[in-house]
């Protein structure tokens, strides 16, 4: 009987709806502790474009150098074990072959396994290093990529708190509206990779981008009386 398991990882949803929702929240908290201070609609807009700019940036710069860096130790570590497997192959072997009896192979099947591996000297590479190290070689990170990835989908979820100031209306009600239903449905989503329910995911998103929004507002508010 086949069965299927969820994706542990989240795969490319988790860190799309992840950067998306830390925009929104950033955001969303960003212009209301500006509107609380009872600023212009052109400070609020100025204030939300360049906190979008500014955490997109980030985001991506942040995302380059920390997979970059994971990929750059892992290829360290991976032509590690390369030199391994061709300055001492019978001790490779032996140790692969160790790695599959305490998974419960038989002995003799588990040296018979790791001989057949190692006649490809690339297999063998590729088994060890996601044995030993928990990677695949052949599909590392991309740096690139991760930033990319990471910049537009911030960018996309400030971009919702701020949509009704750029489209004329300058109500806080309005940037709330939108931020609150979009918060809800992020949490939603992120319910595919989890074992909650939707409406608990979205409804504890919710709660929490409406905290930290209305916290903001709040200093906003006196600051602002404060006349700082």
């Amino acid at each position: 009987m086949h069965h299927r398991h969820r994706d542990v990882n989240g795969g490319w949803l988790r860190p799309s709806v992840f950067g998306a929702m830390d925009g929104l929240v950033s955001n969303f908290a960003l212009i209301a502790g500006v509107a609380g201070g009872a600023a212009s609609t052109g400070v609020i807009l100025l204030a939300g474009i360049a906190g979008l700019a500014a955490g997109a940036f980030s985001m991506a710069g942040g995302e380059y150098v920390s997979v970059a860096s994971q990929r750059e130790l892992a290829l360290a570590e991976i032509d590690v074990e390369r030199r391994e497997l061709e300055r001492h192959p019978e001790a490779e072997l032996e140790e692969l072959a160790k790695l599959y009896e305490e998974r419960g192979v038989d002995p003799a099947v588990a040296a018979e396994v790791a001989r057949q591996i190692s006649l490809d000297p690339e297999r063998a590479l590729e088994v060890h290093t996601e044995a030993e190290l928990g990677v695949t070689f052949r599909d590392l990170p991309s740096p690139r990529i991760a930033a990319v990835s990471s910049f537009l989908s911030f960018a996309v979820g400030a971009l919702l708190p701020l949509l009704p100031y750029l489209l004329g209306v300058t109500s806080l009600t309005a940037s709330a509206v939108i931020s609150c239903l979009a918060l809800f449905g992020a949490g939603a989503l992120v319910s595919r990779v989890t074992a909650r329910s939707w409406w608990y995911s979205g409804l504890r998103q919710l709660v929490v981008g409406a905290v930290a929004a209305g916290l903001t507002f709040a200093l906003g508010t006196f600051l602002g009386g404060t006349a700082l």
